[in-house]
């Protein structure tokens, strides 16, 4: 019996897990269409989602291959206006999971892929002028 328990417990972990990272994954790219509202620097921007990224724990159930493994991908359209961010990372599930996650999703040799964008419009239409000329007016 304990061995099924056991089973049980790591067939009901892992689901929890992986929505723990997408979660984490998912509000780093919304906070981050929130930074790119105020700065014009992707970098500054790409930053701000890697270290809201470190709330995900590096254990293989939840992300593996550290900081380098998350790949944030920030993009400006419409001017400035509208903005896009996707974050994508991996998991690397327990055995018997992997095997249906990979027949259900994307899957390379690190692990389960993970992707999560959002987009947004980050200044409306109807704001006259430039970023420079509204700095200049709070100088």
């Amino acid at each position: 019996m304990l061995p099924t328990l056991m089973v049980l417990i790591a067939l009901l972990t892992q689901p929890v897990c992986v929505a723990y990272t997408r979660m984490v994954m998912a509000h780093a790219a919304c906070e981050t269409l929130r930074v790119l509202a105020t700065t014009r620097d992707e970098r500054d921007a790409r930053a701000y989602a890697l270290r809201r990224l470190r709330a995900v724990p590096e254990a293989s159930l939840f992300h593996v291959g550290g900081e380098r493994d998350w790949d944030v991908g920030v993009a400006r359209a419409d001017e400035g206006r509208m903005a896009t961010v996707e974050i994508s990372g991996h998991v690397r599930p327990l055995p018997f999971f992997g095997f249906l996650a990979s027949a259900m999703g994307e899957h390379d040799a690190t692990g389960l892929v993970l992707r999560v964008s959002a987009q947004s419009v980050v200044r409306p239409s109807w704001v006259g002028g430039d970023y420079e000329d509204w700095q200049e007016m709070w100088d």
